[in-house]
């Protein structure tokens, strides 16, 4: 290493007084130093301070700047080099370099100004500043349709330095966003997509880009997924196909995307990786499982492209679907469950699914998963049977195959997602079907978990649903059986403390519940329901004016209806509602004033 250090003294010299050709040599003499021990020479030239003389030797007059240029690209390899680089004013004269016409110019400076952006803040910011990025794209589109070798290596550059400067950089990426960076890129890979440095700089460029919502208009306006479709259908490399998923997975979340993702026949391609690797237990084809029919599972959340590959019913991707279900790899069944509850997003499907016999298959899955079972698939199974039972027709079909009892197997399952979809899924089985709801609200069993779920203050969607379902009981059933069972399980309190809910709809089913246990079981619910503080808290959604119309035309209501108990009697009589009511008599909606005077009338006869 002797020799570096005659050689720095000689280029201090040289460079400043530009003998060209010992200038050369000496620069000949870093590089092969650099190619033999990069850090260690690297050291020593930011020890010499010879960096600085190097913007001098970046003119476009030099004649040597791309060999400079690319020993800046060497020593930018290590880390501690990059600063240095950008303090010893670099960046502007290698931005200048830019705009050259020399093919080798262009390449080697390409590549420093890649390499002192790479993970270097300071780097990123001095490129921004002098402009760099705009100039690049502006290479890369007139560039862009010239396949020669030595050109698609410098596209290979540009690209890579593009990424550099952007990566993990939200403001830089819109920056490049904003430049028209993305239908160039789409552009390149389907013109070079038998060039595999370039394509895969191009993925990692587009799997950078695609997580900015930003992006995804401009992704939508070029052929992006004819290009990756076309590009996926010719990959066997585990690794590549790797790749092109980490684009597609955020593309997919854009619905317009979706459908051309559909339209461009991903969908087959995804079906053939899941024939293919079913029966494997390499980990590479585990994962290409997973990662394809979660894919699939996406395509599916979009409405057009979840309606195109539905096909009445009779698609062959449907059809192909339903078969994941009965399959014994559980990736599988949980795909086929939640592509199933997808397909159930409208009336027409659900109804379609129904007669054609899902329920029975689904019913079987979550057989399988009973005991110690897959609580993702148990979740994803209930989840499409939930949505199954929305449309009115669905419930009674649904009733008689047995779906309540095939859900109440999972009533003693710890997991809150499971309990969540279970309560959501009954409370849509028993909307106005008073038998069913009559049967559910009599099983001791189901109620007191029901209770205890209305406790479960760490997990807000279960508590909520577990009150919900527990009005449902009341008010779908009118049955004094099962006021009596929510009573003796306690349930009363919580039917309560649901009327103050922050959402109104979950008020109005309390307000309706609780009418009706008084309506129906006064004498037995009385206690609970001064112990509760009902009455106070009905006098509290009265005065305030925040108070939705159908929350205070169902609290009076409820007034009237807790007369006939002295002890709440009394409450009414303690508090003012006299003077509450008589207000909401000039109440702006009809309803509510009607009810005022009624109540009004009420409250007088009996004080």
């Amino acid at each position: 290493m002797v020799v570096i250090s005659d050689t720095l003294k000689k280029l201090k010299i040289t460079a400043v007084d530009k003998t060209e050709d010992s200038l050369e040599g000496c620069l000949d003499c870093l590089l092969q130093a650099l190619a033999q021990n990069n850090t260690e020479t690297s050291e020593k030239i930011q020890a010499s301070g010879i960096l600085q003389l190097f913007a001098s030797l970046l003119t476009p007059q030099s004649s040597c700047k791309a060999k400079v240029a690319n020993i800046i690209a060497e020593v930018a390899k290590n880390e501690f080099m990059r600063i240095p680089c950008v303090d010893a004013g670099l960046i502007s004269p290698l931005v200048q370099l830019l705009n050259s016409k020399d093919q080798e110019v262009l390449l080697q400076t390409g590549r420093a100004l890649g390499n002192i952006c790479y993970d270097s803040h300071e780097g990123r910011s001095a490129v921004d500043q002098a402009g760099g990025a705009q100039i690049v794209i502006d290479h890369l589109r007139s560039l862009c349709s010239i396949t020669d070798p030595a050109n698609e290596k410098l596209l290979t550059v540009f690209c890579g330095m593009l990424m550099n400067y952007s990566n993990e950089n939200d403001s830089l990426q819109a920056q490049l966003i904003n430049m028209g960076v993305i239908p160039t890129l789409v552009k390149l890979l389907g013109i070079h997509c038998q060039n595999a440095a370039l394509t895969e700089m191009c993925l990692v460029a587009f799997g950078n880009l695609a997580e900015l919502e930003s992006s995804k208009e401009q992704f939508a306006s070029t052929n992006i997924a004819e290009e990756l479709v076309k590009l996926f259908k010719k990959q066997i490399e585990h690794d590549k196909r790797e790749m092109i998923f980490e684009v597609l997975a955020p593309l997919a979340e854009n619905d317009a995307i979706k459908l051309q993702l559909v339209e461009a026949g991903l969908v087959e391609c995804l079906l053939e990786i899941v024939q293919q690797k079913v029966d494997s237990d390499k980990e590479d084809d585990i994962t290409e499982l997973k990662t394809g029919s979660d894919l699939m599972v996406l395509l599916l959340l979009g409405d057009e492209s979840m309606q195109k590959l539905f096909e009445g019913g009779k698609g062959s991707v449907f059809q192909r679907v339903l078969s994941w279900i009965p399959s014994n790899n559980h990736q599988l069944q949980l795909a086929g469950a939640l592509a199933i509850a997808n397909f159930a997003r409208n009336d027409g499907n659900c109804i379609h699914m129904v007669d054609n016999g899902i329920v029975e298959k689904l019913m079987d899955l979550l057989d399988r998963h009973v005991e110690d079972g897959n609580v993702t698939v148990q979740h994803a199974a209930l989840s499409a049977l939930r949505n199954l039972a929305i449309p009115v027709i669905n419930k009674a079909k649904m009733l008689s195959a047995g779906v309540t009892e095939a859900v109440l197997k999972f009533l003693k399952s710890e997991m809150p997602p499971v309990q969540f979809k279970l309560l959501g899924t009954l409370r849509m089985l028993i909307d106005a079907q008073a038998e069913a709801a009559e049967q559910l609200g009599k099983n001791v069993k189901l109620v007191e978990r029901l209770v205890e779920w209305c406790e479960a203050k760490d997990h807000a969607g279960v508590m909520g649903e577990s009150n919900r379902l527990l009005s449902a009981l009341i008010r779908h059933s009118k049955s004094k059986d099962v006021i009596k069972t929510i009573v003796q399980s306690g349930g009363i309190k919580h039917l309560v403390t649901m009327a103050t809910s922050e959402h109104v709809i979950m008020q109005n089913e309390a307000l309706v519940a609780l009418a009706l246990i008084a309506a129906l079981e006064l004498g037995t619910a009385e206690k609970d329901l001064e112990s509760a503080k009902l009455v106070q808290i009905l006098h509290r959604l009265l005065a305030d004016e925040r108070s939705a119309p159908e929350i205070k035309y169902n609290s009076m209501v409820l007034i009237c209806a807790l007369m006939g108990s002295e002890c709440l009697h009394k409450e009414v009589q303690d508090l003012a509602f006299l003077d509450v009511v008589s207000k909401l008599r000039s109440h702006e909606n009809k309803s509510v004033a009607q009810q005022a005077s009624l109540t009004e009338q009420r409250l007088t006869v009996e004080s």
